[in-house]
């Protein structure tokens, strides 16, 4: 798959993400990661879905044949052989950044219920490859996403 990083939006992005997942995502978003001819590979999520509900997971991965090949990955086991072989204090760090990176969207002195965790929502382990993954194509630094890649022959994006 050739890619590349896009910070714009396309006036159907809603549309085709909507397509693309089956259902509407819930909340604002920005295409990160667009595939060779345009299509959406990778969203950024908004904290909060417009119903005000916290959004933990800042990356999504979109684009269907590759969620099928991750999806093939956990489904061998993938999640348990990615915790076993990357390093716990890397991936725990990860977590950290990533959760950085999306309270940084948060207003401060925003009331109520905040998001929580790190990658995919959780505060530790490994929980969803799709999540390190797509953080890893928009260009994060996840020891997991990267496991992934390789485990895939995936290659990122060119800015």
């Amino acid at each position: 798959m050739t890619a590349e990083v896009d910070a714009g939006a396309a006036p159907d992005d809603d549309a085709v993400v909507a397509s693309l997942l089956g259902r509407d995502p819930g909340g604002g978003f920005t295409v990160v990661v667009r595939g060779d001819a345009g299509q959406p590979v990778v969203i950024a999520n908004e904290p909060f879905l417009r119903d005000g509900t916290p959004m933990p997971t800042r990356y999504w991965l979109v684009d269907p044949a590759l969620r099928v090949r991750v999806g093939r990955l956990e489904a061998a086991g993938g999640v348990r052989e990615a915790e076993a072989q990357v390093d716990g204090a890397a991936l725990a760090d990860c977590h950290r950044r990533y959760a950085t990176e999306r309270d940084a969207l948060i207003p401060p002195g925003r009331a109520g219920p905040r998001p929580s965790g790190g990658v995919g929502g959780t505060r530790q382990g490994v929980k969803c490859l799709h999540a390190h993954v797509a953080w890893w194509l928009a260009g994060g630094d996840d020891v997991v996403g990267a496991w992934v890649a390789g485990r895939l022959e995936l290659s990122r994006p060119e800015a």
